[in-house]
């Protein structure tokens, strides 16, 4: 048996960490189960659970940091995948979901015709209005990303938190050979914007939104899954991670060692998903906004980013921002 979504055959369940696994969650170590592998994770798709063991220590807490969101949407209409257990064990942290039904809205896109991508975003956009009003406790971050803001490596670098773009700057200032004359303009230009989100109300933001992590099923949304970057922010972050993968696609594949979807077919999510949740467009200023998300973003890779042609390549992405230009230029 083959899943249409990946290239792997469906086998028993006898890779020992994924029996050790499905024994510690309280669950019968049955069925057959699609291997597969996540950036983050090694994953097991089986007919009733998805299975992931967390093969990156720098991600700490961020199962424990899932659970507990996928917590606060129960009983409200965001469509998600039940949390069964997860916990931490010889093989490392651990998180057991139901399998939903369908597959990601990556392998299911380049086969959908245009009426039927219409109707999945159309959906993504009424299960992202049900996400952003899901009650959310005051300074959410995964437990990471706050190690990250105090002084640990950072193993990714959003979703943006606009309280700390200032920060971002400022650590890019310690690094050996940085542009400081760059790097002020880059702190006075966030200073300058600050004011925009003066009086922001935080929502439940999933901070990680594109292709893979949406699951579709007959033109809509059965689930958003891996809330692992799930933060309280403006509601409009959301687009921050959207609109970048629309716009550079190739840099979103779904799987290792896969491409993205070819950016073109994208090209009409922007305007399907306004016309579904008009309110997430609607900000004053969003166009600075995004900018601004998009800064931090830069900066963070700037100054944290271990590989010096990444840190280089944003720091040529700042420059373009101060001058007015970036991804979304090419966005309708």
């Amino acid at each position: 048996m083959t899943d249409p979504s990946t290239s792997f055959i469906a086998e028993p369940a006898t890779h020992p960490a994924l029996l050790r696994t499905l024994t510690a969650a309280g669950l019968p170590a049955t069925g057959r189960f699609l291997q597969t592998s996540g950036w983050v994770s090694r994953v097991w798709v089986g007919d009733e659970y998805v299975v992931r063991l967390n093969k990156d220590p720098r991600f700490s807490g961020a199962y424990r940091h899932e659970a507990a969101v996928v917590s606060l949407l129960i009983g409200s209409e965001v469509p998600h995948a039940r949390h069964v257990a997860h916990g931490d064990g010889p093989d490392g942290p651990w998180y057991v979901s139901e399998r939903l039904p369908g597959r990601s809205l990556s392998d299911a896109w380049p086969a959908a015709d245009s009426s039927t991508r219409q109707a999945i975003i159309e959906s993504l956009g009424a299960a992202l209005r049900a996400l952003h009003r899901v009650p959310v406790p005051t300074g959410l971050l995964p437990p990471w990303l706050a190690d990250a803001l105090d002084g640990a490596p950072w193993p990714a670098y959003h979703p943006p938190i606009v309280s700390a773009a200032l920060q971002q700057a400022g650590a890019a200032r310690l690094r050996p050979g940085h542009d400081p004359g760059l790097l002020a303009e880059a702190a006075e230009w966030i200073e300058e914007r600050l004011s925009l989100f003066a009086n922001d109300e935080h929502v439940l933001v999933h901070g990680d939104l594109h292709g893979s992590n949406v699951i579709v099923d007959q033109g809509h949304v059965t689930g958003l899954v891996d809330f692992a970057e799930a933060v309280a922010q403006p509601a409009d972050v959301e687009l921050d991670t959207i609109l970048r993968w629309c716009a550079r696609a190739s840099e979103f594949p779904p799987r290792p060692d896969e491409k993205g979807l070819d950016e073109t077919t994208l090209a009409e999510i922007p305007a399907w998903l306004r016309g579904a949740y008009p309110e997430l467009f609607a900000r004053e200023h969003l166009r600075e906004r995004l900018n601004f998300y998009d800064m931090y973003g830069e900066l963070a890779l700037h100054a944290h980013h271990p590989q010096p042609e990444m840190r280089e390549a944003a720091r040529a992405r700042i420059a373009r921002l101060l001058s007015g230009y970036n991804h979304l230029d090419g966005l309708a």
